[in-house]
C-alpha cells in the first residue's frame, strides 16, 4: 500500500511539474488573463471616447450595476462570439438593460476609433430582439494610456501579437459605486447566472468566480489566428483529478478494511 502511494505521489509530482513547467515556458510577457480585483474600484480618472468621439469619464457611467467586456473590433477570435453570448443572454434575461442593468465594451486596441465602435455598437443594437435603450450599451474607444488603466483595473492582461491580440474571455459586473463584484467566462453565459451576477453586483457583493474553464483551457494561437484547446493543460488536469479520485477510493477501502477486522 505504502509502495503504491509513493508512486502515486511521483506521478502527481512528474504531472504538476510538467504542466506548470511548461505554463511557465510559453507563459507571455507581461503574463495574459483574467485576475480578479474583487471588491476594487474602477479608478475615477479613465477617460475614454464614447461612440460619437466624445471623451467621456468611465466611472461616470456607472449609475447602476454594469457589465463590462473588453475586445477588440476586428479580432478574428474570441471577441465576436463573446459579444454574440452577451446579446444572446441579454435577448433571454428576464432583466431589463438600462433599468436592471447597463453594459461597457470597451475596446483594448488603441488604433480602433469611435467609428469603428459606432458601427460595431448599432450592429449588435439591430441583431437584439428586445430592443433596449441605446445608451444602455455603451461601445468605447482610447488612447493606450487609459486602456491600460481600465484594462489593468477589471484584471484583464492583453499582449499584442502583430496584429492581433493575445487576450483572455470575461465579462465583469461592477456595482452602482463601482466595485467590481463578479466575473462570468467564456463567451456563453446562462441567463440565470447573469440574473444573479447583476443581482449581486446590485447589493454590492462580491463573489468570486468557480468556473474558468476558458481561462484554464485555452491560449491563443498567433498563426493560425485563433483560440485552440490547450491539450497538455487539460490532460495534466484531469489526471490530477483522477489520481484524487484514486486515493479517495484507497483510503475509503483501507478504512472498511480495518473496520471488518475489528468486526
Amino acid at each position: 500500500m505504502n509502495s503504491l502511494k509513493y508512486f502515486l505521489l511521483s506521478i502527481f509530482v512528474f504531472t504538476v511539474n510538467v504542466t506548470f513547467s511548461q505554463d511557465e515556458d510559453n507563459a507571455p510577457k507581461p503574463e495574459v488573463g483574467i485576475y480578479e480585483r474583487l471588491g476594487e474600484t474602477i479608478p475615477d480618472d479613465i477617460i475614454l471616447n464614447d461612440e460619437n468621439g466624445k471623451p467621456v469619464n468611465v466611472k461616470s457611467l456607472i449609475t447602476k450595476p454594469t457589465v463590462f467586456s473588453l475586445v477588440y473590433f476586428r479580432c478574428p477570435g474570441i471577441c465576436s462570439p463573446l459579444l454574440n453570448g452577451v446579446l444572446t443572454v441579454v435577448d433571454k434575461s428576464d432583466l431589463e438593460a438600462g433599468k436592471d442593468y447597463n453594459m461597457i465594451t470597451i475596446s483594448f486596441d488603441q488604433s480602433e476609433d469611435f467609428n469603428l465602435a459606432a458601427g460595431k455598437k448599432q450592429s449588435y443594437l439591430d441583431n437584439l430582439e428586445k430592443k433596449i435603450p441605446p445608451d444602455s450599451w455603451r461601445f468605447l474607444t482610447g488612447d493606450s494610456l487609459n486602456i491600460r488603466k481600465i484594462a489593468d483595473a477589471l484584471g484583464f492582461k492583453f499582449q499584442r501579437q502583430g496584429v492581433d491580440f493575445m487576450h483572455g474571455a470575461s465579462i465583469m459586473m461592477v456595482s452602482p459605486d463601482g466595485k467590481i463584484a463578479r466575473y462570468l467566462y467564456g463567451t456563453d453565459y446562462l441567463p440565470f447566472d447573469f440574473k444573479m451576477a447583476v443581482t449581486e453586483a446590485s447589493e454590492g457583493k462580491v463573489v468570486p468566480s468557480i468556473t474558468k474553464l476558458m481561462k484554464m483551457c485555452f491560449s491563443f494561437d498567433p498563426e493560425g489566428r485563433k483560440y485552440t484547446l490547450n491539450i497538455t493543460r487539460v490532460a495534466g488536469g484531469s489526471i490530477l483529478i483522477l489520481l484524487g479520485v484514486f486515493v479517495v477510493i484507497l483510503n475509503i477501502k483501507k478504512k472498511k478494511n480495518k473496520i471488518n477486522k475489528v468486526t
